[in-house]
């Protein structure tokens, strides 16, 4: 058994504050399953600050150097085994474009995309409207807009390409529909969650803000189980490893729609991932446990 824990939290990026909440549960987790835990709170983009006197390293870090396989990459080097997919596998999930390309050689339904340009805020969209922009290579909704008027497009592009290192964003048709979520757990996919926001636009407010989203679980049904084998072969042909959550659209035709795959996902209070375990019969300190028995390094 694994005993001995660190506990990456904090970091750099614009999440750097849900992770602290995310670590912080995550360490009180481990230790109520009888594990020594050492808590890290990193301070910038690099490994020095993980202990090495440890058995395993779980990630609770979002975003970033975090979920973008940049610690992951830093951690094979040292040979120190850490919770969730490699670099490679962690570099292809934060790519929301290359994601999709990966998806749909997989027979994985996702919505049209394209990538443009900070430039393209001065022409018309790529797609009719409605349309979601979003940052390319980002995560937990930042810079993040649904484009219902022609007017808010240049507003929407620029907020999006600013938050991306080579300054473009990426443009999805929008699909209508209800938001779900559906955790990965050593490639078994957990019971799927809806999340019902209240103006029906899952934004960072309405994942974070107290009150702001609320969560159910569907019952049974041939499409619960279509997202459960999505998710799984989302899993699958992205090469992941440990826990993950896929994020989905039900249209009202009853088509689903992969949005991405959080390779670290949320392990705060209001986090999908340790809500969907507790139903499935897995306790946190469970979960945590056995994901970081389940830790190793390499591809």
């Amino acid at each position: 058994m694994r005993k001995r824990i660190a506990v990456v939290m904090g970091g750099t990026s614009h999440e750097a504050d849900i992770s602290l909440l995310s670590g912080a549960a995550v360490a009180e987790a481990l230790r109520q399953a009888g594990r020594e835990v050492v808590e890290a709170r990193l301070t910038r983009d690099a490994a020095d600050e993980v202990p090495r006197d440890v058995d395993a390293v779980f990630i609770a870090l979002h975003g970033g150097y975090g979920e973008g396989g940049g610690i992951q990459a830093d951690l094979d080097a040292l040979r120190l085994p850490y919770t969730g997919p490699g670099a490679k596998t962690s570099r292809l999930c934060m790519d929301k474009p290359a994601t999709k390309a990966v998806l749909r050689r997989a027979g994985v339904p996702t919505p049209e995309g394209a990538v443009v340009g900070a430039e393209a805020a001065a022409f018309r969209p790529p797609f009719d409207l409605p349309v979601v922009v979003k940052p390319p290579r980002d995560g937990s909704s930042v810079g993040l807009s649904k484009v219902t008027a022609p007017g808010q497009w240049a507003d929407a592009v620029r907020l999006a390409a600013g938050q991306d290192a080579r300054g473009e964003a990426l443009v999805e048709r929008y699909v209508p529909g209800r938001e779900l979520a559906v955790g990965v757990v050593m490639g078994r996919a957990l019971p799927v969650l809806e999340i019902v926001a209240p103006d029906g636009w899952y934004d960072w407010k309405a994942k974070y803000a107290e009150g702001g989203s609320r969560h159910r679980f569907p019952e049974e049904s041939a499409w619960t189980r279509e997202a459960q084998r999505l998710a799984e072969r989302t899993y699958e042909a992205t090469g992941c490893r440990g826990a993950v959550r896929v994020d989905f659209r039900l249209s009202p035709e009853g088509r689903l729609y992969v949005l991405e795959v959080n390779t670290a996902p949320g392990c705060t209070a209001r986090s999908l991932l340790p809500e969907a375990a507790a139903r499935a019969g897995i306790p946190f300190p469970e979960l945590c446990a056995r994901l970081a028995e389940a830790a190793t390094y390499g591809e």
